[in-house]
This record gives structure tokens, sequence and C-alpha cells, in this order.
């Protein structure tokens, strides 16, 4: 009996580890997905994709699979936007965005378990807000700007897009996750 239980845990942490690589590997596609703006900052679904991750796979997986995605983009592979890699596009003026996905996903992470809409909807808008933030400030000190035009200029044109994002991820999630209960 020991065994089928040790099995069956196994089974689960390759299943979560799997899950975890897969949804990287949205990311990395989904932040090809690109259009250049004249802010300096493209349009991509790299907010999409982070929600929908997170979602899916929880706080703790979301975290690991942001985490995995930025260190595989520092050590060089071309996975943020615009095929994009290397330490220089971490500590760019946009790469306070980038980091600031691990906030997000956290909190849109620890939405999954949670049944009432306001909990939901009070986490998702504060993992957005955070992830803005965070990219703001760092925007407004890399690039010696203030941070009303860092706000004007890296935050202000996405957040419509952020927010739709979020959404539509949510709501994407909802079947996917129904359809991954079916093969757990």
């Amino acid at each position: 009996m020991e065994k089928t239980m040790s099995t069956s845990k196994h089974r689960r942490v390759l299943y979560d580890l799997v899950l975890t690589a897969l949804m990287t590997a949205v990311l990395a596609v989904l932040s090809q997905i690109s259009i250049p703006t004249p802010f300096g900052i493209p349009l991509t679904l790299q907010t999409f994709a982070v929600a929908l991750l997170a979602y899916v796979l929880g706080w703790n997986y979301g975290l690991f699979a942001v985490g995995l995605y930025l260190v595989i983009g520092a050590i060089g592979v071309p996975v943020f936007a615009n095929f994009k890699g290397g330490l220089a596009a971490l500590i760019g003026p946009t790469g306070g965005f980038l980091i600031g996905f691990l906030l997000m996903a956290l909190c849109l992470g620890r939405t999954r378990r949670l049944k009432h809409p306001l909990f939901i909807i009070l986490l998702s808008a504060a993992g957005l807000a955070l992830c803005h933030l965070f990219g703001i400030i760092w925007f407004s000190i890399v690039s010696a700007r203030p941070f009303i035009d860092a706000f004007l200029l890296g935050s202000a044109p996405y957040l419509v897009k952020d927010i739709l994002s979020v959404i539509l991820a949510f709501f994407i999630s909802a079947g996917v996750n129904r359809a991954l209960s079916k093969i757990r």
C-alpha cells in the first residue's frame, strides 16, 4: 500500500512539473507575438500568458514557471519579447515588468482555489497592479525619468490590454482546468 501511495505521489509531482514546463513554453511562445509601439515597449501576450499559467498552475508552480522563464531568458535564450534574451533584457528599462510577472503569478495563482468572485477580482487586480508598479518604478530608475513619465510611457498605454488579458485568461483557464481535471 505504501509503495502505491509513493508511486501516486511521484506521478502527481511529475505531472505538475511537466505541466509547469509546458506553461513556461506557452509563456515563451506567446511572448513572441509582439506589436512594436512608439513607446519602446511592445504590445505582447506575455501578460495573458502569465495570467493563464498562474490560474492553471496555482501560485507555487506559477512562480516556478515564471522563474524558469526568467532564468532561461537571463542565460541568453531568446524567450523575451522580440526574441530577446540575456541579462541585459532583465536589467534594462523593461526588466521590472518581467520581474513583476513573479508578483503577478503569486497573486493570480492564489485565486486558484477561491470560489468568491470578489476575492478573485481583488487578488487579480492586485497582481496586475503590483506587476505594473514594479515595472514603472524600475523603468523610472533605469531610464532616469520621473515616476509619472514612466507611468505614462511604460504602463498607461498597456493597462486596458492587460486588464482584458487577465480577464480572458481567467475564463480560458476555467476550461483548461476542467479539461485537466479529467486527466489528473
